[in-house]
């Protein structure tokens, strides 16, 4: 919030000023080979970011990351300059890690300005309780992927990982980031999509919130009557074609494309 000290607690917007929105973005998937979607981001975090108060970023902003001490790659680096210009602005940053970039830490934070939240993060949001996620935790069809979520995020996996030289790190990444590619190939759309007894589920165990997602690469507003109680769930744009966020504030939440 321009001018103010936000409170050190989550959740923190807890206002109905018309004037006052906050944005939401997730899996950008930014990577060197994709320059001219590179560009759209730093043009939104220059020309459209600064209009909100607090800009969030549910995950997988990279499209691989291979530890903070990778902050020395020029691109890698740019966003975390990027990310810091918008913080001196005023602009409230907050981290949920994806499933691509599960190894950010509190150094690329510091870079940025920024704050890492957990996943799932609770929130009042102008007035609304909202639930953000990244969305990978309501897949729960698809087993395989699950089973490798729950070895990626073991603490001791991920230690042996970092301790290993930068550039065998990065090849590792890049083997995983292939095999992805070919595993969903061969997966129905549907194993890939939330399950819908997933989302019920997180829904009435936060109270029956508005809930905001990204993952699945299939933005839209959603409606969903889970023990009599009207749920509206959003999921975010990816960026692999076309940039794009969801824009949220007292009136409500909206879709838009870059």
């Amino acid at each position: 919030m321009k001018g103010k000290t936000l409170p050190t607690h989550y959740p923190y917007l807890i206002t109905h000023h018309p004037k006052m929105h906050s944005i939401f973005i997730s899996d950008l998937h930014l990577s060197a080979d994709r320059p001219r979607i590179n560009q759209q981001f730093f043009d939104f975090i220059e020309h459209t970011a600064p209009q909100a108060e607090a800009l969030h970023i549910l995950g997988d902003l990279f499209e691989y990351w291979a530890g903070d001490d990778d902050l020395d790659d020029p691109l890698n680096g740019s966003v975390a300059d990027a990310f810091k210009r918008l913080g001196d602005q005023g602009i409230a940053l907050f981290f949920m890690h994806g499933n691509r970039d599960l190894l950010i830490g509190q150094e690329f934070a510091r870079r940025c300005g920024a704050r890492l939240i957990p996943d799932p993060t609770l929130l009042d949001l102008y007035g609304t309780r909202t639930l953000i996620m990244h969305g990978d935790t309501l897949c729960t069809d698809d087993t395989e992927y699950q089973k490798f979520r729950a070895y990626a995020r073991n603490p001791d996996n991920q230690a042996r990982f970092l301790a290993q030289p930068l550039e065998a790190r990065r090849q590792q990444m890049l083997g995983m980031r292939a095999q992805s590619e070919q595993d969903k190939q061969t997966k129905s759309e549907e194993i890939m999509d939330v399950t819908p007894a997933a989302v019920e589920q997180v829904l009435r165990e936060h109270g029956y919130p508005r809930l905001i997602h990204g993952h699945t690469h299939r933005p839209a507003r959603h409606l969903h009557v889970v023990d009599g109680h009207e749920c509206e769930r959003w999921v975010l744009n990816d960026w692999y074609r076309r940039g794009g966020y969801l824009r949220c504030d007292a009136s409500g939440c909206r879709l838009l494309n870059l």
